[in-house]
């Protein structure tokens, strides 16, 4: 079966996804190094994954210093924990898994630190689980029959922890009989819609198209595209959505075209902290991913690189935010206020 992260009792074994889609490899990471080398390489990725991934690496901090006197060992995890909220900026659920985890660690009751920790990470991975499910069957509900889709990047059970969440709703769709075929784009300059998404859907049995990213606009112009899905890494507040770079550019066609532009993410990736996507932090990764393509340089040497790995989509394109917790819609400042309160969330 595969997944994108899994506890293994004393490691995490990890679908490596810099691997996909010609080689399906499991990685055990056994420290939290591991554990946060892999987040920052992307062997582990995905808003979700990430958060789940950091969650059992607080774990192996705690098992890797089990012979340490407790004091010294709450301060050694509490450094891991530093360690692993350094390895991407972006995506808020790593931070709220982080809280999480702090707190689990000083309230350990009864049981030791090992244990309390196990138990909250282990909670974190069900929850992902079981609102990706919630969120794929809320979004299908958006789907038209005879649906042709357009997504970007990828938001699959890879990049989860089990269903997916634009993925989950595509394919949920798809069981349902009402997507004609999905339109993915390639995602530079990792490809991850070339090598993950195009993966998913095939696998899932969902007629796919892959197109590059430049197509966007004459794929919505001449294509019939239905709605466009996708994912998210932080959504703040007030509904503007930091996405995988290039995710502002489709909703602005979208919006030019009359398609309706959707985001689907569980609600821990909602930050009520942060008023609006000006807030949100960027992040910045190596030059050589433009200038090189799977290892071989593909650019003229002598120029300068600029290379964000997110971007922001305000919230006034986007035509709802599907979430485990149901359809939010404008005005999303309400919308979302009102339902942390109602679940009483006061992350962050």
């Amino acid at each position: 079966m595969t997944y994108s992260v899994e506890w293994r009792g004393d490691g995490l074994s990890i679908l490596d996804q810099s691997r996909l889609p010609f080689e399906e490899r499991y990685d055990l990471l056994r420290s939290v190094e591991e554990v946060a080398s892999a987040i920052r390489e992307m062997r582990v990725r995905g808003a979700p994954a990430i958060g789940v991934a950091a969650a059992y690496g607080v774990v192996l901090s705690a098992l890797n210093s089990e012979t340490l006197a407790a004091t010294r060992q709450t301060e050694k995890i509490e450094c891991d924990i530093e360690s692993l909220a350094a390895t991407r900026p972006t995506a808020v659920n790593l931070f709220a898994a982080l809280h999480r985890m702090r707190h689990a660690l000083h309230s350990v009751r009864n049981k030791s630190i090992v244990e309390s920790l196990l138990v909250e990470a282990t909670q974190i991975h069900r929850e992902e689980i079981e609102s990706s499910a919630s969120i794929s069957m809320h979004g299908a509900s958006l789907i038209p029959d005879g649906a042709v889709v357009l997504t970007h990047c990828n938001a699959g059970m890879i990049a989860t922890a089990a269903h997916g969440t634009a993925l989950g709703v595509v394919a949920e769709a798809h069981r349902a009989g009402r997507v004609q075929r999905v339109f993915a784009t390639e995602t530079r300059p990792l490809l991850q819609g070339a090598r993950l998404t195009v993966w998913e859907l095939v696998r899932e049995g969902v007629p796919t198209t892959l197109i590059t990213d430049s197509m966007v606009g004459h794929v919505m112009k001449h294509e019939g595209i239905d709605c466009v899905v996708v994912g998210a890494d932080r959504i703040a507040a007030n509904g503007d959505v930091a996405n995988k770079i290039g995710t502002y550019a489709i909703a602005v066609l979208a919006k030019a075209h009359g398609v309706p532009f959707y985001v689907a993410a569980p609600f821990s990736t909602i930050d009520m902290s942060i008023a609006g996507g000006d807030e949100i932090p960027i992040e910045f990764r190596s030059p050589d991913e433009v200038t090189s393509l799977a290892g071989q340089p593909v650019a003229a040497s002598g120029a300068d690189v600029f290379n964000p790995a997110f971007d922001v989509t305000p919230h006034d394109l986007v035509s709802a935010i599907i979430t485990e917790r149901g359809i939010m819609k404008a005005p999303y400042s309400t919308c979302l206020r009102n339902t942390a309160s109602e679940s009483g969330e006061r992350r962050r």
